[in-house]
């Protein structure tokens, strides 16, 4: 999971933000004051044990720090949160957010911790989608207000569509991290049984592999859209503008292509320009 900007911390008494101008940020600014803040407090959670997952530090005082982010979830819903966690006291009171949401999020920030995931199964890379992302649009989607079944099946495909996107743009940065979240069956369809970062990004047929997990990130887009389409456009505003924004990103990887050198992708200003207008009016 990526974030934008660094947190604050809880001795400066606020949550953090994410990036101006960042998609993430345009979305949240949609939301009436109690939901954005709420949802700031999330970020600003998510952020934080994303943080450790990447710092680079030893592996066991990583994991250690994120135990100690497990035990403070635990006191928070056991009424007695320490410092770092109180921001989080009035979106769980008000919006009915789980524990076992945040504690997914932690844990998939673990699986990062744990090792560098070099071509995962198919199986456990969904399971790395649901813990980043799908976790965090679980307490999203209550924080909009959405209906409950609904929103659950939202979150479940647009946290999927999200990172596989985010996967797809960030190919060669995981590398240079000695990571590659590509799934190990793809790579083995085109003959590559063991890949590594490099002989993966190397491999002239690791197109096949990305338009495969291109096609599986736009079936997601296309289940988010029905979902978002029959249910209240209130409550959806912002899961509509970030589905909108990131599938730009999907389109332009796409349309860059797969052979070296890979540019790094970024849409123009006037298409989330016109993403933001479009989905940010009533």
């Amino acid at each position: 999971m990526s974030a934008t900007a660094a947190p604050l911390t809880a001795e400066e008494g606020a949550p953090a933000l994410p990036a101006a101008g960042s998609s993430f940020y345009t979305a949240m600014r949609l939301l009436p004051k109690e939901r954005r803040e709420a949802m700031y407090a999330v970020y600003a959670f998510c952020r934080s044990v994303d943080d450790v997952a990447d710092d680079g530090g030893p592996r066991d005082l990583r994991a250690a720090e994120l135990d100690g982010w497990r035990a403070d979830i635990d006191a928070l819903y056991a009424g007695d949160p320490p410092p770092r966690v109180r921001p989080l006291v009035e979106p769980v009171r008000r919006f009915g957010l789980k524990r076992e949401d945040f504690i997914a999020v932690i844990d998939g920030m673990a699986m990062d911790a744990a090792e560098d995931i070099v071509a995962p199964s198919e199986a456990t890379l969904d399971l790395y989608c649901d813990r980043v992302a799908s976790a965090v649009g679980r307490l999203s989607v209550r924080i909009f207000g959405m209906p409950e079944e609904a929103g659950i099946r939202l979150a479940w495909h647009q946290g999927r569509a999200l990172q596989l996107t985010n996967i797809l743009r960030d190919i060669d940065e995981d590398a240079a991290r000695g990571r590659l979240y590509l799934p190990m069956e793809k790579f083995h369809r085109i003959g590559l049984m063991t890949p590594t970062p490099e002989s993966a990004l190397a491999h002239p047929r690791l197109g096949e592999v990305c338009a495969a997990v291109a096609a599986e990130a736009e079936a997601h887009y296309r289940q988010s859209w029905a979902i978002i389409e029959r249910s209240p456009r209130r409550a959806t505003k912002a899961a509509r503008l970030m589905a909108a924004a990131y599938r730009l990103y999907l389109d332009a990887v796409v349309r860059r292509g797969w052979a070296p050198p890979r540019a790094r992708v970024k849409p123009g200003k006037l298409a989330l320009l016109r993403v933001a207008l479009r989905h940010g009016i009533l």
